[in-house]
């Protein structure tokens, strides 16, 4: 597909874009109105492919909670491994859509992994993620970052604080929730061990907080992102942060997301996950 069509679509969801400004200038990359709205599936999340562990996988127990943030309560979705035992938890940070099917996905892969993992809704404060799309761009445009930051610290203390839990405490954050991640990993000391996948750096002054171990995982053609990673490597060097960066070429923005049409890469997603599910269990389980 045209990188510009890629980018164009980055620039609807980010900025974010009005979608009729979107769909004028996809037309007019695209040749007409017509072949635009043959583009549109290719582009936009398809959840139908969101289910790569069932919600009702016998190996695992799912539910929903919530817990206390500092603007209330926020709503949350809980996947473990059934049984008893003490487990290692993970928090899941979702992208700039909200706590999508997708998400709940991703909590429950790392659950059939051996972890207690809680995905957030941080537009809890809104009345929690809606099922369009567009309306849940547009709720992001309300959510500040440090709002958002404060309601997922507390996330951090619900897990060390579950009976099941060992107080090894692990984030995993996309897109926005990539972000959200690098900002939780200067906030929550708790933190043993943070995955960003293509999120955007913290401020180079806040760096020295960074507790925890990261991976970060960026894509190769995500220009806006990536601008960002040698200001944020040196404070990393300069600081002692143990980290490491995994650059995946050739891919965009969203790859490891499998209901991102065109976006989502198969081999770099698969790749990206075996990463991240050992350099957690090396971290978490140890």
């Amino acid at each position: 597909m045209d990188q510009r069509i890629i980018d164009l679509y980055d620039e609807y969801t980010h900025a974010p874009l009005p979608r009729r400004v979107f769909i004028k200038r996809l037309s007019a990359l695209a040749g007409s109105s017509a072949a635009a709205m043959a583009l549109l599936p290719l582009l936009e999340s398809n959840y139908a492919f969101a289910a790569t562990v069932s919600p009702d996988d016998a190996r695992i127990e799912t539910k929903n909670i919530t817990y206390a943030g500092a603007s209330g309560a926020i709503r949350a979705y809980l996947a473990r491994p059934k049984g008893t035992g003490k487990l290692p938890s993970v928090l899941v940070i979702h992208e700039n859509r909200g706590l999508t099917p997708h998400i709940e996905d991703v909590a429950r892969r790392l659950a059939v992994e051996g972890f207690v993992a809680l995905a957030p809704d941080l537009l809890s404060p809104f009345g929690g993620t809606p099922a369009d799309e567009d309306a849940g761009r547009q709720l992001f445009t309300k959510l500040k970052r440090d709002a958002a930051v404060a309601d997922l610290v507390p996330g951090v203390a619900y897990l060390k604080g579950r009976a099941d839990a060992t107080g090894k405490i692990g984030c995993v954050g996309f897109c926005w929730g990539g972000g959200g991640a690098n900002d939780l990993a200067v906030n929550a000391p708790d933190l043993a061990a943070v995955v960003a996948f293509y999120g955007i750096q913290p401020a180079a002054a806040d760096v020295p907080k960074i507790r925890a171990k990261l991976l970060l995982h960026y894509a190769g053609l995500d220009d806006r992102i990536n601008a960002g990673i040698p200001a944020f490597e040196a404070a990393l060097k300069s600081a002692g942060v143990n980290y490491t960066k995994y650059v995946y070429e050739g891919t965009q923005h969203a790859f490891h997301n499998d209901t991102a049409g065109a976006r989502y890469d198969k081999r770099a997603a698969e790749l990206a996950w075996s990463r991240t599910i050992a350099f957690l269990r090396a971290e978490l389980k140890s």
